[in-house]
């Protein structure tokens, strides 16, 4: 755990007792801090309680009485479409509004480091799509290296539920634009932007309010290194803004769309080849086409931003290949969960967006693609381009038929369910297809998450390779 400094003998509020907001409170009475918890369910209440934090209810009149703070959760709005009751009324009172991910930054730094010989850094990694396996990628790696590492934020550990830092550790923080946008303090030593692509507009007012969180990590962070995937005009404009001529290196531009050049520090990804020049010239290269735990492009998206952070903490090219070698993939990320007879059977259901979704079916061939669920704004139009590979459609949950008249020409099938699909698809599947679950949509009509989603999938696919063995 890691205690939060600066609040000793204060009353802090916290919002949300979900994982973040239980190890905030938590990290706050390590602290010397009196956390006073809150949340409208019953059940999050019940589990601070049996935790043995003190429950507050920030709705009676005088509950704001000697706070100090407001600790909210991520996913709770401060903002847009409208901001939460609770912190608007703590705004109007004055009471300063933070997150686990401010607490964090404040209180990870203590005067044990005076004692180090080498300063613990912290990378952190946001963007659209990627920065789980970017962050996982990048762990794996200095794991596989032998550097002491950590791995928290958005996936795996809240915050401040890691150890503190040892010698030399390096702690890797994926963070959403929910997290970004509300921290108050915010210093990365390295910090990677991925992509972006249209997701959460509403929680962010629009896409320049969106681009504005995940801004925020380098605009008032000010990372020593930043990482940034330069395929989108946000990406370019971040790295412009971030820069200070043609050969600062503090700025690692990343791409997979096209050769980088210049005389700055670049890494891209051509035809399955990461390529890494500096000052003009190639000084590293790794071949990734196999690397089964990273297939397709946007994989090797991901592969560059996490071989350009490991690069910046020393180690040899080399040793990056050797790790992505070794490197599984992330549950529910183009995971393989099964082949049998020919067949591949791969595991996107964190594809929840069309661009995820493109990706994946960028990344195979002679596709049996299950898609569907609780459809975003324009459904699958903008994949009408990426559907060559797609041998038929078999579409499940609350948007099948509005998908289905979006596929143009393409073979479809409407299954409803998860368990009819993977039936269909596997009954017709063909030796050298595969067989991809990749929604382009959210889970919430069948599933109460992406992960239950996947991990159906997984145990109907499991359940029919045994039948067929």
């Amino acid at each position: 755990m890691i205690p939060v400094q600066g609040f000793e003998g204060l009353k802090v509020a916290v919002l949300g007792l979900g994982r973040s907001g239980l190890a905030a409170a938590k990290a706050l009475e390590a602290g010397g801090a009196e956390a006073l918890c809150w949340d409208d369910g019953q059940e999050a209440r019940a589990r601070a309680e049996q935790a043995g934090l003190t429950l507050h209810d920030l709705t009676r009149g005088n509950a704001w009485e000697g706070v100090a703070a407001l600790i909210a959760s991520p996913g709770i709005p401060h903002l847009y479409p409208e901001p939460n009751k609770l912190i608007a009324r703590a705004m109007a009172e004055g009471v300063p509004v933070d997150n686990d991910i401010g607490l964090f930054f404040r209180s990870f730094a203590t005067r044990d480091w005076d004692g180090f010989d080498t300063l613990p850094r912290v990378v952190a990694v946001t963007g659209s799509n990627g920065k789980s396996t970017t962050s996982a990628l990048i762990h794996h790696v200095l794991e596989h290296a032998g550097r002491a590492t950590q791995l928290a934020g958005n996936i795996g550990r809240g915050v401040l539920d890691i150890e503190p830092a040892v010698d030399g550790e390096v702690v890797v923080l994926e963070l959403s634009s929910y997290q970004t946008d509300l921290a108050r303090a915010l210093t990365p030593d390295v910090a990677v932007f991925t992509n972006l692509s249209p997701d959460h507009l509403d929680r962010h007012g629009g896409m320049g309010g969106y681009f504005a969180a995940k801004r925020r990590l380098f605009a008032e962070g000010g990372p020593d290194r930043a990482v940034i995937g330069v395929d989108e005009a946000e990406g370019v404009y971040l790295a412009g803004q971030l820069t200070e001529g043609p050969t600062d290196d503090r700025v690692i531009r990343v791409s997979v769309d096209r050769k980088l050049t210049g005389p700055g520090w670049q890494v891209f990804a051509r035809k399955g080849f990461l390529s890494e020049y500096r000052k003009g010239r190639q000084v590293g290269s790794v071949d990734l086409r196999g690397v089964k735990g990273l297939p397709g492009s946007h994989n090797h998206q991901n592969a560059c931003c996490a071989y350009a952070v490991c690069r910046t903490l020393g180690l040899a090219p080399r040793v990056i290949e050797a790790a992505f070698h070794d490197f599984k993939g992330l549950p529910h990320r183009s995971q393989l969960v099964g082949e049998a007879d020919g067949v591949a059977w791969v595991n996107d259901s964190k594809a929840t967006n069309v661009d995820a979704a493109a990706a994946a079916l960028g990344a195979f061939k002679n596709i049996r693609w299950i898609a569907g669920g609780l459809g975003k704004d324009g459904g699958i139009e903008e994949l009408s381009g990426q559907l060559g590979n797609v041998a038929k459609a078999y579409l499940i949950g609350h948007s099948a038929r509005e998908f289905a008249l979006q596929l143009g020409d393409t073979p479809y099938e409407i299954c409803e369910t998860m368990e009819r699909a993977v039936a269909r698809a596997g009954g017709e599947a063909q030796p050298g297809d595969t067989v991809l679950l990749a929604p382009a949509a959210a889970s919430f009509d069948q599933y109460p998450d992406f992960e239950k989603r996947g991990e159906d999938f997984t145990r109907l696919v499991q359940v029919r390779i045994g039948e067929t063995a």
